[in-house]
């Protein structure tokens, strides 16, 4: 019997490095590839670029696996379905989520295009997710998104707009290790990657200055910063309606105070607190909202501030995408889901409500920091059954 081929993407952390052995205990014909996919270094923090040296740890590892090793450079395409997206949200103030973007669209898209030129059967990479296969009756299968066993790295959130099709052909070896224990085992081996830290930041660029990371294409551009006092909340009138809960409120200005200036809304986001540069204040400012439009930002005192709370928010339909389309709902219905809207964020009881213009998601208890761009996951038990956009 032939063994199938599995294309590991070998990124030069532990988890991937792992990934690769035990596809390789396995029996699998495993191939390594790094992926190369972003070069230009403006913005990154001192002493963090991702690709100085994560290439020659996963040379080590596949040295000492003794399986083949590639490296692809996927850098144009990264830069025009990820980055050129980031830019374009920023500028319409919103937050994307790139790493959600870059599985979807370069590890298991474009990556997958790379891997069949090795007649790969799979794709693997270090996900800390879990998936189960379901055959129906007829014949024809259904890929379940699990989280992973590890609920403090569980990573299926990232991986929310996956569509079945990329589902058949990925791979999540680690899904069901424990971190403590994946580290274990890589020492065991005497893998090199065994204790290098954990990457972070922005998917496959690092950790950045986002400021003078957006400055590339977003221009700086004077505006003011408003205050919004805690009591003018206390004059709302909260509407049983929820898809009044989803409206952002941009009647700020009429009840805000200025406090100073700032050099573009499009570099701030909603709960950010540094960069602001505010100070004499009984409080920590924060920003509650930002307005592209007029070039403004909205802040409140403290981190409890009723600004950074709200009970719902919505998702327009054509930004509506089924992990398992067996489970999607018809407009008109209503269902109970968890949700999270943050990677980390423990589960949260909601209620989603499905109608012509999209799903409006209702939670049992007030979210901090909803924001629009990103994006928010629900699940039944273990399984992520779907996601969309935040748009409201």
């Amino acid at each position: 019997m032939v063994s199938k081929t599995v294309v590991v993407g070998l990124s030069g952390g532990v988890d991937s490095s792992v990934a690769a052995y035990l596809l390789k205990e396995q029996g699998y014909k495993v191939i390594g590839i790094y992926m190369i996919n972003w070069h230009d270094t403006t913005g990154l923090l001192e002493g963090d670029c991702p690709t100085n040296d994560d290439i020659i740890f996963a040379k080590l590892v596949a040295r000492k696996l003794n399986i083949e090793f590639h490296t692809v450079d996927l850098s144009d395409e990264y830069k025009k379905r990820v980055v050129d997206y980031m830019f374009s949200e920023y500028q319409q103030g919103r937050t994307p989520n790139p790493d959600v973007l870059c599985n979807r669209e370069v590890k298991f898209d474009i990556f997958v295009d790379v891997a069949k030129k090795y007649n790969a059967d799979f794709v693997a990479t270090g996900h800390y997710a879990q998936k189960e296969i379901v055959e129906n009756p007829d014949g024809t299968k259904i890929y379940r998104l699990l989280a992973g066993a590890d609920k403090n790295k569980d990573q299926s959130y990232f991986l929310c707009q996956l569509s079945q099709k990329q589902l058949s052909i990925a791979m999540f070896p680690i899904g069901h290790m424990q971190k403590p224990e994946l580290r274990e085992l890589a020492k065991k081996v005497e893998l090199a990657t065994a204790d290098k830290k954990d990457s972070q930041g922005i998917c496959f660029v690092g950790k950045v200055d986002l400021p003078t990371f957006l400055q590339q294409k977003l221009e700086p551009k004077q505006g003011d910063v408003v205050e919004i006092a805690k009591e003018f909340y206390d004059t709302i009138e909260q509407s049983n309606d929820y898809k009044e809960f989803c409206k952002p409120i941009f009647y700020y200005k009429r009840n805000g105070k200025k406090i100073g200036k700032h050099n573009g809304a499009h570099y701030y986001t909603v709960g950010q607190r540094r960069g602001l540069n505010i100070g004499g204040k009984p409080e920590p400012l924060f920003v509650i909202a930002t307005n592209t439009y007029n070039n403004t930002i909205y802040v409140g005192q403290g981190k409890n501030h009723p600004g950074l709370y709200r009970k719902a928010l919505f998702i327009k339909l054509e930004e509506l995408h089924w992990v398992n389309p067996s489970l999607k709902k018809n407009v008109g219905e209503s269902e109970n889901y968890l949700v999270r809207i943050l990677y980390r964020q423990p589960l949260q009881k909601a209620t989603i409500h499905f109608h012509e213009e999209g799903a409006y998601i209702v939670f049992n208890e007030l979210q901090r920091g909803i924001t629009s761009g990103q994006f928010a996951a629900w699940y039944i038990g273990e399984e992520l059954v779907g996601s969309g956009v935040i748009n409201g």
